[in-house]
């Protein structure tokens, strides 16, 4: 017990000494300088927190200062939050700051559009009083939305979980009310945890929405449900996170996916961007054998931290289609199915870590350990994989794999007029049938390892310029738009995107 005794008493002194100013300072004369004179917070929705600001407020001075008084105009109702120099609140007095030295000054907020007339709501940084009064200026755009949360359960109080199949699940969320199967331009919808389609209904997206989505939230399809998403070339439908700070808009993993479960129907999505979440769609099983579990139309999906498109045992269909930069594959054409693409690009160029698999994986397999242990590969049919005027691209050496398990039955492909990376300078594909460029059978008039010069891939600016080895090397087909609108009837490039001259 004394050794607790003194231990305390070490600390207390420790902490009084540490808190001792042992400098001497001069009031401030109204010479502080600052990063910026205007503190811009990017576009918020209503009641949703803004991400982390900072201010740097310099001293230049060859003497410390002591600021008397730092404070928000609007006081302490503003809906700004400050933290300087370490201290949080709202209003600070007797601020320090050594000689040739500088001080943090990190900046929130949080607004409730329906208490604000002005959807920029502003407010200002008073730095000392006086004649020695400077002011920072605070902005930010405030955006109303409409909110979809799951429900919570009204004696504990704990946020519901989807029940699926009958059975319930740990996915918290809910099924969508009828009154709430359109999405409209008028409102961004904002979705937290997982949003249903009901079985038999039909969620409709129109042109120019926009659907974020909260941390670990996403939409689901349910069983003969359908998702139908109906953007314009000039007003496009975006799936993309909840944070609109110009930080987050490259940032992947922000949002769970868009799932469409086994045995919905119908889906279609056209003009959309989907983007920066964990995987852009998951399509689970084929609902029917001759019609598409989801069409696909002038779509991109960029930048997830997994997948931008995980199919399992479906039937898919695209064409100016473009899958970016993910954290494992652009596409994964997994357990069989049938998958039909004309003029897509799938380039993955992701650059947040080491990406194990090809920018496209198409197999017809799946791998599980029985109950004893036992590591069993069960085969599906492949029934088609089709590939017509399509670039596969990226940042690994090989983009492109067709990884076959013996045992299964049908494993039908065909790849026509593309542009492949497959640089195997390991050749440890030497033997591999299913990546024989040269089987006239499965693969023609491939462009091997042949430059697409895409404008920046950084930035999933795939749009292929003048010097493309893309150009005037796709067949004809009826798709005689590219993604962007462009006629290529004639003289048509292999991918998404007709090529342009970049400035």
């Amino acid at each position: 017990m004394r050794y607790f005794i003194t231990f305390i008493i070490c600390i207390a002194l420790i902490s009084m000494s540490s808190c001792r100013k042992d400098f001497s300072t001069i009031p401030n004369s109204g010479k502080l300088e600052f990063s910026k004179d205007t503190v811009f917070l990017d576009t918020i929705f209503t009641n949703i927190g803004s991400a982390t600001y900072n201010l740097k407020v310099y001293n230049r001075g060859n003497n410390a200062i002591t600021i008397p008084r730092i404070e928000l105009e609007n006081g302490t109702s503003s809906n700004y939050r400050l933290n300087v120099d370490g201290i949080p609140g709202k209003e600070f007095n007797d601020i320090d700051i050594l000689a040739k030295d500088s001080i943090f000054v990190f900046i929130e907020t949080t607004v409730n559009v329906t208490n604000e007339p002005n959807p920029l709501y502003t407010d200002r940084i008073l730095f000392d009083t006086g004649d020695n009064l400077q002011d920072v200026d605070l902005v930010t755009l405030v955006e109303d939305a409409n909110f979809i949360f799951p429900g919570k359960n009204a004696i504990s109080m704990k946020i519901d979980s989807l029940t699926l199949n009958g059975q319930p699940t740990t996915i918290k969320g809910r099924f969508l009310e009828d009154t709430e199967l359109t999405f409209t331009k008028v409102k961004p919808t904002v979705i937290y945890g997982y949003a249903a389609i009901p079985p038999n209904k039909i969620l409709k997206i129109e042109a120019g929405a926009r659907v974020h989505f909260h941390d670990n939230s996403g939409l689901i399809v349910d069983r003969k449900a359908t998702l139908q998403v109906n953007g314009t070339l000039s007003e496009k439908v975006i799936f993309e996170g909840d944070r609109l700070e110009n930080s987050f808009s490259q940032t992947p993993g922000q949002w769970g996916t868009i799932w469409m479960r086994a045995g919905s129907k119908d889906n279609e999505i056209q003009h959309a961007q989907i983007k920066n979440g964990i995987i852009g769609i998951l399509v689970d099983s084929i609902g029917s054998s001759s019609t598409p579990t989801l069409k696909l139309e002038n779509t991109e999906i960029y930048n997830h931290s997994n997948f931008g498109i995980l199919a399992r045992e479906t039937n898919i269909e695209g064409h100016n289609v473009v899958i970016g930069a993910a954290g494992q594959a652009s596409l994964a054409a997994t357990i069989g199915g049938t998958y039909n693409f004309t003029h897509s690009t799938f380039a993955n160029y992701w650059n947040s870590g080491i990406r194990q698999l090809p920018a496209v994986l198409i197999n017809n397999f799946f791998v599980y350990t029985n109950e004893a242990g036992q590591e069993i590969t069960q085969t599906r049919d492949l029934k088609a994989a089709n590939f017509t005027n399509c670039i596969f691209d990226g940042n690994n050496n090989i983009e492109f794999i067709i990884d076959k398990a013996d045992g299964g039955g049908l494993f039908n492909y065909s790849v026509k007029n593309s542009m492949i990376k497959f640089n195997d300078s390991s050749n440890s594909f030497d033997g591999v049938t299913e990546v024989d460029f040269a089987n006239n059978t499965n693969y023609s008039n491939i462009v091997l390892n042949g430059n697409p010069n895409f404008r920046d891939t950084q930035k999933s600016d795939l749009i292929i310029g003048d010097k493309s080895d893309a150009i005037n090397k796709a067949i004809t087909t009826p798709f005689t738009l590219d993604i962007l609108g462009i006629d290529r009837a004639t003289n048509p490039d292999i991918g998404a995107y007709q090529h342009i001259t970049f400035e």
